[in-house]
């Protein structure tokens, strides 16, 4: 057939209009999806990092996760999930990072630290004084900083120190893609007195500009005490992820669509973002109005400028990709209608209601993951008021997407959060880490939502956070995912994250108790139950 462009031959023309006249339509042959996504029958759990049990006032990759991998693979669970793992910024939360490369320093265990000879255990003396059961950022944030600083410049000062944790020229030469820039971005950041880059004098605020300044000497230090945090995370992680492969478990990531504004990623790469001439962005993220939000939420995040990416062969969304598949067996794409349609909102717009949609990058994205990435495991967090086009891009793309039980009780039996209305090629979840515990959610649910709830399941309500998990184990979905606050039986207090509240978030915690406790007591029923509904690997 010749090109759209050309003009067909009359003949040619006269001949195809003919055969067509007389010759039956051919058949359609439904297109292969690109990804062929979770295969297995599967039960994962989720919990963040920072909410594992140790002795710094936060979660950490040390003796507290080993122990909560060992729980979770002799429990039957096949699937560890996570929330982002970069560095987090204000308001703490795992989806507005510095990086989306980057790890959370504030995940490297200290106490290893201290083995390894780069800190002393006095060092350690504040932290070990912080609450077991939540997250003091504040304090943290002074605190962790001084004495993780203090094992960077001692690990540049004597580098055989590092030795115990791998080899730091290797780690640097393989991550020099992101590495480099992160580590300056971050230096300049502590040199300008925490502001956000938009903020910094301009020889910083452009990279091109600022990779070839000669900073004072505090900076290049600061560049070098990066490098080491970097290194130490990365240790640490394949350590641990090394841990849970023995064990059984793997790893599910989460890969926000969109990266924080102050972060390395937008400083570094100014021309993939949706930004004005003084480098602040021109139009943001966020979503319209709804039935919960009348003012639509407005996230504030840079749009990306697909046509300079596509231009580019989408190579930087490649090697984010890429990285976040390094660090976990499958990735969970947060937002993922932003690829098929994306709220566009004027920067300068008090909330979200003058926005407009914006076509995404589509199947043609998708395309050329597959091409240069292969077929990755990936999964697709479609929730929310979705159209036909979305769906039918998950469906070309083949990825799954997810079900929140706790959505399924606020209309009629054709809800499709209700577990008979399930299919395969999903991701169910009693609730994620936005939602309320699933006790908490039932104590707040409205009486109809109650009732409904009791009658579908032939409950009476005494125990939510069961029922809804034996619900997701049972569901036809090919992984079915827990929160261990909903394992634990944890009330409201335990919730994770509160979405548009602006502090409180990313603190609850498991002690070592609670942790010991269901290790003894809840981890043959858990494993029975994987067992009983064909989810046991």
């Amino acid at each position: 057939m010749p090109p759209a462009s050309a003009p067909a031959a009359p003949a040619a023309v006269a001949a195809l209009a003919a055969s067509a006249a007389v010759a039956p339509a051919a058949p359609v042959v439904p297109r292969s999806p690109l990804f062929s996504g979770l295969r297995e029958r599967r039960v994962g759990i989720l919990l963040h990092p920072t909410s594992l049990p140790s002795r710094q006032g936060v979660g950490s990759l040390g003796a507290g996760a080993r122990e909560f991998v060992d729980f979770a693979a002799e429990s039957g669970f096949a699937w560890w999930q996570v929330c982002p793992l970069g560095p987090t910024g204000y308001g703490d939360s795992p989806y507005q990072c510095f990086s989306a490369f980057a790890g959370n320093p504030y995940l490297i265990d200290l106490s290893e630290v201290v083995e390894a000879g780069l800190l002393d255990e006095r060092d350690l003396a504040p932290l070990r004084q912080l609450a077991e059961d939540r997250v003091e950022y504040g304090y943290l944030w002074e605190h962790f900083h001084t004495a993780l600083g203090k094992a960077a410049r001692t690990a540049i000062g004597r580098p055989a120190l590092l030795e115990a944790f791998g080899d730091v020229a290797a780690f640097r030469r393989e991550k020099a893609a992101w590495l480099d820039d992160y580590a300056l971005f971050s230096a300049l950041k502590k040199f300008f007195a925490g502001k956000p880059w938009h903020e910094w004098p301009e020889a910083a605020r452009n990279h091109r500009e600022a990779v070839k300044t000669r900073w004072p000497a505090a900076v290049a230090a600061e560049v070098e005490a990066e490098v080491v945090k970097q290194f130490l995370f990365f240790a640490q992680w394949t350590a641990l992820r090394g841990h849970a492969r023995k064990r059984g478990l793997r790893i599910l990531g989460d890969s926000p669509i969109f990266v924080a504004r102050d972060s390395a990623d937008v400083w570094a790469n100014p021309q993939f973002f949706q930004l004005g001439e003084d480098g602040l962005p021109s139009h943001v993220a966020g979503v319209p109005p709804d039935y919960f939000s009348p003012a639509g939420q407005l996230w504030g995040n840079p749009l990306y400028d697909w046509d300079a990416l596509k231009k580019d062969g989408y190579r930087w969304w490649l090697r984010r990709l890429a990285a976040d598949l390094a660090l976990c067996d499958a990735v969970r794409i947060d937002h993922f209608r932003g690829f098929h349609d994306y709220w566009q909102i004027p920067a300068d717009a008090p909330d979200a209601r003058s926005g407009c949609w914006q076509r995404g990058p589509g199947l043609d994205f998708f395309k050329t993951v597959r091409r240069e990435l292969g077929d990755a495991a990936l999964v697709a967090e479609d929730l929310g008021d979705l159209d036909d086009g979305v769906r039918g891009l998950r469906r070309e793309t083949g990825l799954q997407g997810m079900a929140v039980l706790q959505f399924a009780f606020g209309g009629d039996a054709r809800n499709s959060y209700l577990p008979h209305n399930h299919s395969r090629d999903c991701v169910v979840y009693p609730g994620t880490h936005d939602n309320d515990t699933s006790v908490g959610w039932y104590a707040a649910a409205t009486e109809a939502e109650r009732d409904f709830f009791r009658c579908y399941f032939g409950s009476v309500g005494t125990e939510p956070n069961w029922t809804l998990i034996r619900a997701a184990y049972a569901s036809p979905a090919v992984l079915a995912v827990v929160s261990l606050q909903d394992v634990l039986g944890k009330g409201s207090t335990a919730r994770f994250n509160t979405p548009g509240v602006a502090s409180g978030n990313w603190c609850w915690r498991v002690t070592v108790a609670e942790l010991a406790h269901a290790k003894t007591f809840l981890t043959p029923n858990l494993h029975r139950l994987a067992e009983v509904t064909d989810r046991l690997a």
